[in-house]
């Protein structure tokens, strides 16, 4: 399996490598290269969520679906705050580094809130608890770097250059949208807790 991945992700650099050309600046990789990772992350957990909360946390139906709209609709009222604070404050680089760090944290609280001993015995602290702060903290992550994240790479290029930037750019969000819906939920069948782990 770990080879298989490490030859999707050199196939991916390599297509990159391809439509970039090789004047494009070496941080444009990072951008394109994050976004692909995030999109991966964010819809590879959001992939098995429902399933997560419903046999794993053992919630109903009712309340697992709430949750999951609520944490969705979170997810894209924070790019307001994103916004606010990259132009009044802290600027889209600055920005984008420390909400991915929250973004991050919020995937590692997640994740070991899917482990199912250390919720209740180590932290003294629910994975239910552990869950919902995950959730909140990934919500403020990718909502808070997705108005940052395209600008930011868009300020990079003149106008002749831009439009081929945003072709590469929405592409690796595809891609690693659709990879992880698919790849995630096989994943499943076999545990939960490592397809949360493996999103992240």
């Amino acid at each position: 399996h770990h080879l298989f991945y490490f030859n999707l992700f050199k196939l991916f650099l390599l297509l990159l490598q391809k439509l970039c050309g090789t004047n494009y600046p070496t941080s444009i990789c990072f951008i394109v290269v994050n976004e692909f990772c995030e999109r991966f992350s964010y819809y590879g957990m959001k992939a098995v969520l429902t399933l997560y909360f419903l046999s794993y946390l053992h919630w109903d139906k009712d309340l697992s679906t709430a949750i999951y709209h609520a944490f969705s609709s979170l997810c894209y009222f924070t790019p307001i705050l994103g916004a606010i604070i990259a132009d009044s404050w802290l600027g889209k680089f600055k920005t984008i580094i420390y909400l991915s760090i929250v973004y991050v944290i919020g995937h590692v609280v997640k994740s070991v809130g899917a482990i199912p001993t250390v919720g209740d015995t180590n932290m003294h602290i629910s994975v239910h608890d552990l869950s919902m702060i995950g959730l909140i903290l990934i919500a403020f992550g990718t909502g808070g770097i997705k108005p940052c994240v395209a600008a930011f790479g868009g300020d990079q290029f003149d106008e002749e250059h831009r439009q081929k930037f945003f072709s590469v750019f929405y592409m690796s969000i595809n891609a690693g949208s659709l990879l992880s819906t698919i790849i995630t939920p096989i994943l499943r069948r076999t545990n939960y807790a490592k397809s949360i782990l493996m999103s992240f």
